[in-house]
């Protein structure tokens, strides 16, 4: 009992430790600022309406019309009921965002590394060269908060898988569970799905060892609870799971229709994401070395050397102000690595580098072949394009490979598994069972690869250009002059950071080595090797994400400015699109002004992105006719903007004297090229069956929207004839349900992506409601997933304190 009370104050200090780390990090959090994250931007942009929808009628529409023509809003923060999960996460996370992720990031990993039996002060050393590793700190700058939550939540699911294979099946089996219904709660199934290609290298690991060991029944007894823990993790969020699924068969990663592409070309018809848009952030092999040297590749594409960089002094010796000159080279390109954009090196410190190395050679056991499996692994499949041979396997043959984009960010499954292993190797260090001559051997073997690559990588930097992908773009820019300046600030923090990492490894080094001599206790260790840890992470991170990155919360939560464009547009009272070409389809700021055809997601809606490619980026205006685009941003002589009426938009709904059917996708989306949207329609008939093909439309034939709400449209129409109605709005094959006059009707989809509706002759009223059976069907697994869980945690607790009050008794 001692021992448990023991136990229970030690992680209760921990915790409070991390806390206060998380807190001191992001420390503008305490004055009530919050830090500007630039996708999160585009997010609140994207989620204006649905936002306020909920905020005026206290609803969730699971739909909105503000962008890209209309989408569901499960992937845009939408509210279910009966998520139990999100309310135990908000609960996690109860500090204020940022620092809420990075205490996330320090307990998950501190709760990995008791789940392996490493020492609390050890495990505290890990979690804070986990949770200050470049990569993790950068994401919550630039706002990857979906990416940040799951990373953070993946440590702490890894400890129940490992605590299932020793033996501690029902803690284990509770952890799992409920750190991976936390996981999946995150939302960011690429990072879950990469984590589960390190629990398959775990998985064959153990199994090969129960087979030497000839444990293959405590295996399958462990890999079975795991399923279940699995299982019930996963049903807990069936909600989101399920509305994301239906979703995402209908976005840009479900398979096309389309067997050509825009020119025409014919391209395989498959499911997923384009290979070259799924490989377009590979990590260059060379440029993976900035997992050592953190500037090795010159870091991120915008750079703050200040005074110091060789471009500043050029430009101030050459009469530019010191003002100007400063706020250039705060902001330098210096990345010339392999991938289009990159915002900071994932650096995961050169102490940690060292240490993974040294326990190479001094860890023993399964451990460490799943952590090098994992930490390989993510290392050739981030390469993408670069390892063209591997990466085309995973997208040919492995199951949902395809459909992630930005390969790169695979790394973060070795960044999990380095500082484990580094801090396994201390815990090695420190174990009297192990002879000193090997612990010997094995630092001067680490010090030997470690400061010989550094110097490696010194030696050979002139056979490197240090040209990057855009700077032809700069050289147009800038000059030839300013160009090559840049290329100078490259290669002097090419050598700057090399010189900086093999300083820190000498010192971690020369620390090691005093212990082994016998000259410091390892108390001491630890307290110098987590200065050097801590200082070296947070010196880099700090180049990235600082105090400078957090602004007042009004500026965040109105992220955007209202123009003098804006303001004539909203004196329009009807209910209509807006189109801003600077913005095309890759933009949220015209939704959170105006219903838009543009938007901000990963996931876009494939039919509209399809409509882009095809008609609207070669400027068919009829297009945006089609989908009620009734302004389209333009800029006179002065360059000022202004709101340009297109006097031919259709409208919300009209009526059409012809339906054309058409045979296929492809012959959909080409029709629309010269079609009179206004009077025609084209229907694919292999999809739709269509009877009545003509229609009489009079004088006074007319179709009006009525009432609006996001997921309530209601028309009043009028018709002395049976008529075929069109409407502006994005066919979506699930949840939205067409009723006239209270009955329900089938509708159908025309002009590749648009509703249409055969109405009877007379007056009647038409609506239309997104009722989405998936939220309901969710919505009842999910209940009943959690009153299991909770059941099995309650019950579980309750026996494994009567089995620690037993242990005591006798």
């Amino acid at each position: 009992m001692r021992n448990g009370l023991s136990a229970f104050f030690i992680h209760f200090f921990v915790t409070v430790f991390f806390i206060i780390v998380a807190l001191a990090y992001f420390h503008p959090v305490l004055q009530g600022k919050v830090i500007e994250q630039s996708d999160i931007v585009q997010f609140t942009g994207m989620a204006k309406e649905q936002n306020d929808f909920r905020k005026k009628t206290g609803e969730e529409p699971y739909w909105t019309n503000s962008a890209f023509g209309g989408m569901p809003t499960y992937q845009l923060g939408a509210y279910y009921p009966h998520d139990y999960i999100k309310k135990l996460d908000r609960i996690i996370r109860f500090l204020p965002r940022p620092a809420d992720y990075l205490f996330i990031y320090l307990i998950g990993f501190y709760i990995l590394l008791c789940c392996l039996k490493i020492d609390y002060k050890l495990a505290v050393l890990g979690a804070l060269a986990f949770g200050f590793s470049t990569y993790m700190i950068i994401i919550l700058g630039v706002g990857h908060n979906a990416k940040a939550h799951a990373i953070g939540y993946m440590p702490m699911l890894l400890g129940g898988i490992i605590l299932v294979f020793r033996k501690k099946y029902l803690w284990g089996f509770l952890l799992t569970a409920i750190a991976m219904a936390l996981e999946v709660g995150a939302n960011h199934y690429q990072m879950t799905y990469y984590f589960m290609l390190l629990v398959l290298i775990l998985g064959g690991v153990y199994l090969w060892d129960a087979i030497k060991q000839k444990q293959l029944a405590h295996f399958g007894k462990s890999v079975g609870l795991l399923l279940v823990a699995v299982f019930l993790g996963v049903a807990a969020n069936a909600t989101s799971l399920l509305a994301t699924k239906e979703y995402a068969d209908w976005s840009t990663r479900g398979a096309s229709e389309l067997t050509i592409d825009a020119q025409g070309n014919p391209v395989a018809k498959g499911a997923g994401l384009d290979r070259d848009y799924i490989t377009q952030y590979s990590y260059g092999i060379a440029e993976s070395l900035n997992l050592f040297v953190p500037r090795l590749f010159g870091g991120s594409n915008s750079e703050d050397l200040g005074a110091s960089s060789k471009t500043y002094s050029y430009l101030t010796e050459n009469g530019i102000p010191r003002s100007k000159a400063l706020d250039f080279s705060k902001a330098l390109p210096l990345y010339w690595g392999d991938q289009p954009i990159v915002a900071a090196p994932a650096y995961i410190g050169a102490v940690v580098f060292f240490l993974f190395v040294l326990g190479l050679f001094l860890v023993r056991g399964k451990v460490k072949w799943w952590l090098l499996g994992g930490t390989l692994m993510a290392l050739l499949l981030s390469w993408g394009k670069n390892f063209g041979l591997l990466t085309d396997f995973m997208i040919d043959y492995f199951p949902l490979y395809n459909k992630f984009r930005a390969v790169s960010s695979i790394q973060v499954i070795l960044e999990l598994c380095a500082p484990v292993l580094a801090i396994l190797s201390l815990a090695a260090l420190f174990n009297t069972k192990v002879e000193a001559p090997k612990k010997l051997k094995a630092l001067k073997s680490a010090v030997f690869i470690t400061v010989g690559l550094g110097i490696f990588l010194f030696l050979i930097k002139g056979f490197f250009t240090f040209t990057g992908q855009s700077d032809e773009t700069l050289r147009q820019y800038y000059g030839d002059d300013i160009l090559a300046l840049i290329k100078a600030d490259r290669k002097a923090v090419y050598s700057s950071d090399i010189f900086r990492s093999l300083i820190y490894i000498g010192l971690a080094a020369l620390v090691l080595w005093f212990f082994l001599k016998g000259k410091i206790k390892h108390q001491i260790v630890m307290v110098l090797l987590g200065v050097l840890i801590v200082s070296d992470l947070v010196g880099v991170a700090k180049r990235y994400v600082n105090e400078s990155h957090f602004v007042g919360k009004r500026r965040m939560s109105e992220p955007f400015q209202q123009t003098e464009f804006d303001k004539q547009i909203a004196q329009d009272p009807g209910i209509f699109r807006v189109f801003d070409p600077n913005e095309g389809i890759n933009g949220a700021r015209t939704s959170y002004f105006h219903q838009s055809i543009g938007g901000y997601h990963a996931a876009k809606p494939a039919g509209l992105e399809d409509l882009f490619k095809f008609h609207i980026y070669k400027g068919k205006v009829g297009i945006l006719s089609m989908l009620n685009v009734k302004y389209v941003v333009q800029q006179d002589e002065e360059g000022r903007s202004y709101p340009a009426l297109n006097p031919d938009a259709n409208g919300n709904a009209w009526f059409i004297d012809r339906l054309i059917p058409v045979q296929n996708a492809n012959e959909e989306i080409l029709a629309l090229d010269t079609l009179n949207t206004k009077r025609r329609a084209v229907v694919n008939s292999a999809k739709f069956e269509v009877g009545k093909q003509e229609f009489k439309v009079d004088s006074i034939a007319n179709i009006k929207l009525t009432d609006y709400s996001p997921n309530h449209l209601t028309y009043s129409s009028e018709n002395s004839e049976e008529g075929m109605a069109v409407f502006s709005e994005m066919y979506y094959p699930h949840g939205w349900n067409a009723y006239i006059d209270g009955q329900p009707m089938e509708h159908f989809r025309v002009n590749y992506v648009l509703r249409a509706l055969q109405v009877p002759a007379g007056i009647h009223t038409i609506e239309f409601k997104f009722e989405p059976e998936i939220v309901e069907i969710g919505s009842k697994i999910t209940m009943a997933t959690t009153i299991i869980l909770g059941l099995i945690l309650f019950f579980g607790v309750g026996y494994g304190f009567r089995k620690s009050g037993n242990k005591t008794t006798n």
